[in-house]
This record gives structure tokens, sequence and C-alpha cells, in this order.
């Protein structure tokens, strides 16, 4: 098993020092779902929700979420991101919203906790514009999909 990166020989936390690494194309995909009722998800497919469009309102969250990562985790870098794609899809067979996330950069270091808070806080959102109507709905599933780049290589979940 690998060592933690985050915390020196004494146990401290430390920001990992990435200057020595090469600078590589990295890419991330994480992926998460929001369980909800079935008239939930009717109210977000026909546009019946008060707060207004959940699925682009909870896409724009979700970009804003990776781009502010450093400021949520921390120790995280603040990183330079290239691209940033949110995807919210209704699945009206499991009463869910789908949210995959994907982050690009050339850097020294990947952007996995960029694309998972991409997807949390677009499920965070989905969440708050749906509770007036729906308290009981489940955020599920939040994992990291993929990932390429850097010394470790390829991640793919299974």
């Amino acid at each position: 098993m690998a060592d933690f990166t985050h915390f020196d020989k004494d146990g401290k936390a430390v920001m990992v020092d990435v200057s020595d690494k090469d600078i590589t194309e990295r890419t991330a995909t994480a992926a998460g779902s929001v369980i909800m009722q079935p008239e939930t998800i009717g109210m977000i497919v026909s546009g019946g929700v008060k707060k207004g469009d959940v699925l682009s309102v909870a896409r724009l969250a979700g970009i804003m979420g990776a781009k502010r990562t450093p400021d949520l985790i921390p120790l995280c870098h603040p990183l330079a991101l290239a691209s940033v794609t949110v995807d919210l899809r209704v699945d009206e067979a499991r009463n869910a919203v789908d949210i995959s996330a994907t982050c690009k950069l050339a850097g020294r270091t990947g952007v996995e906790m960029e694309a998972l808070t991409a997807v949390a806080v677009a499920a965070l959102t989905v969440y708050d514009m749906c509770k007036a109507v729906d308290r009981g709905m489940r955020i599920s599933e939040i994992r990291l999909t993929h990932k390429a780049g850097g010394k470790s290589g390829e991640f793919r979940a299974d």
C-alpha cells in the first residue's frame, strides 16, 4: 500500500511539493447521483421548480466548485484548469439526476479533487433547488471514475 503524501515524517500536515514533477496533460472524471421522489424528477423535467432551471444552475455551480477547490479542501494546490465540463442527466427509471464532471489541465499535479468537488457542488445545488418539495433526496455514489496523466498513470473505476 502507498504512503499518505500529505504528512511529513513527524505526522504533520503538509502541502505536497510538486516543483520537481514534470508538466503533463492530466484529466480526471468523477460521477455521482441525487436520488429523489418521482414527483421531484417530474418537476425538474417539466421546468416546474420555482427556483429555475435546476440542471443549468447545477452545471454552472459544479464548474464554479471545481475552480474553487483549493479554497475548500486544505492542502490542494491552486490549479490553472484548462477545461471543466459538468453533465447532468435525468434518469426517470431510477428517480435520479446523474452527474459527471471532467477536469483537464497541463500541470504538475492531478485534477481528481476538482472533478470530485464539481460533482459534489452540482449535487448540493440540485438538493438546494429542490429541497422545498423533497427534503428526503439522497446524494450518493460520488466517486472518481477515471484519471490519466502524471507519474501514477491511468486509473479506471470498475
